[in-house]
Formats: C-alpha cells, structure tokens, sequence
C-alpha cells in the first residue's frame, strides 16, 4: 500500500466526519463498519445483525445508533455496577451509552474519538438524555487520553483495524488498564492476502478491510505487550456481517468479523 499513514488517517477521520454530517452516501456500501445514514440504509436490520437486542434498540439515546461496527462488544463484556470503561473509538456514543446503563451512576464510561463531530454529537445526545456517567473525549487511540491504570475494561467496535500503528494501540490499552482489567472488542481479522490493486484503494481501508491483519499477528502483538488469556472468536455470521462492505470485491473472501478477548495480569 502505497499511502503514508497520515494520508490513510486523514481519510479515515474525513469518512467519519462526513457520516456524522450526512455526507457520507455509503462508505461501506450497505452495512456495518462505517455504512453511516446512508440512503435507504435500515440501520435497525444492520444492529440486529451485528449482536444488538430489541431492548438496546428501544432507547432514548437511539440516535446515537449509527449502524456502525462489527458486533456489539456489550455482549462479551460482562459489565458491573461500579466499573470505568474506556470504548476506543467511540463514535456518537451508543455502545458507550448502553455500557453507561450497565455499570451504572456509580460507575462511569469515557468514549473517545478522533473526530470532533462524533465528539459534539456524543455530548449532545448525552446532554439531552440526563447521561451523569459519561464522558467524550477527543483523541487519538495511539495516544489515549487517559490515566495509567484507571480503567476496569476497554471496549471497541471495528476501530483498531483502521488504526495504522495496531502495537501502538495495544500499549495503550495495556497502560489505562487496572490490574486485571480486560479488553472485549469486535474487530475484524484478515483471513486471506489483498491484492496490491485493492490495498491502493485508499477506500478500502475506510471500509475496515485493508487495515485488517491476521489473527496470529493480532494475537502476537497483544501478548507481546502483556496481555494474557487471549482468544480470537470468529463469529458465527461473519459473512453475513461482511458481505456487503464492498461493491468491488467480495469482502468475506478476505476478512472476518470476530470478537477479541484479554486481561492485564493481576
């Protein structure tokens, strides 16, 4: 791939910008990932889809539901009344809130992300819905805004892929991470070698396919940083989760959607 890293984060933030703007038309086609408010998109089919209940759906703050992602990290967090959770990434909010309902006023959720109209629109929604235990930070995942040691458990949803320094990431989530703390994050894993032609689309990095790497690499990097326990979980309908990211090729031929697990040693 032919592009600087700062070319492909420079493309990444403005395709999220422009979702949360209305401009975005279709930036993984018709589901998951980065679909946005695409046109004609039923954005209650594609959450059904990733993980997501009827009664995450049913909520004040389901404007913050913006049919992105792989899968719904909620349901391999285990959260408990009291815990800090940290979501990387976070976009308007929405797994952040349903985290925030799960651990509680006693507890409190921070989302960040480096798109400063997600941020706007998180703060917002939280505003409007009397959220006191959340909190929208903007930042980048290589360099979270985050004390060493404060969170219980980090969650993401399909954004350390587009990340285009993944071992700096991991550093990262290490350092926040109490002792014990876990991670539960629905990713996407490469499975077979993109041709050189699609990797040049700067497109299809937006699109949660090109920044995609192996799960022996992915696995490799988190222990090398210390994380123990690891298991990478393919999900039982990847394919359906995958299938429509790309007009051009058939992404389930290359990437798959799963769901990633750890802890920081006690």
């Amino acid at each position: 791939m032919n592009d600087s890293k700062n070319d492909i984060k420079e493309k990444v933030r403005e395709n999220y910008s422009q979702i949360v703007e209305g401009e975005n038309k279709g930036c993984c086609s018709s589901s998951g990932c980065c679909s946005g408010n695409s046109e004609g998109i039923d954005i209650a089919q594609i959450s059904n889809k990733l993980g997501y209940t009827s009664e995450d759906l049913e909520t004040d703050f389901i404007e913050a539901n913006q049919g992105l992602g792989c899968g719904n990290p909620q349901a391999i967090t285990n959260l408990q009344p009291g815990q800090t959770v940290l979501d990387l990434g976070c976009g308007a909010g929405f797994d952040v809130f349903l985290a925030a309902r799960e651990v509680g006023i006693e507890g409190k959720v921070i989302g960040v992300d480096m798109t400063s109209e997600m941020i706007t629109k998180a703060r917002k929604t939280a505003e409007e819905n009397n959220f006191e235990n959340v909190e929208f930070r903007l930042g980048e995942i290589e360099a979270l805004p985050a004390a060493d040691n404060s969170v219980d458990v980090v969650i993401s949803n399909c954004v350390i892929n587009l990340s285009v320094d993944k071992e700096a990431v991991f550093q990262e989530i290490y350092r926040v991470l109490k002792s014990g703390g876990r991670i539960a994050i629905s990713d996407v894993v490469k499975n077979n070698e993109l041709s050189e032609e699609i990797k040049d689309n700067l497109e299809n990095y937006s699109r949660c396919i090109t920044g995609a790497i192996p799960a022996e690499e992915l696995e490799e990097i988190m222990e090398k940083n210390g994380f123990e326990d690891v298991e990478i979980k393919r999900k039982e309908n990847s394919e359906e989760i995958v299938q429509d990211w790309s007009t051009e090729i058939q992404p389930e031929d290359f990437i798959y959607s799963a769901y990633i697990t750890g802890k920081k040693p006690e």
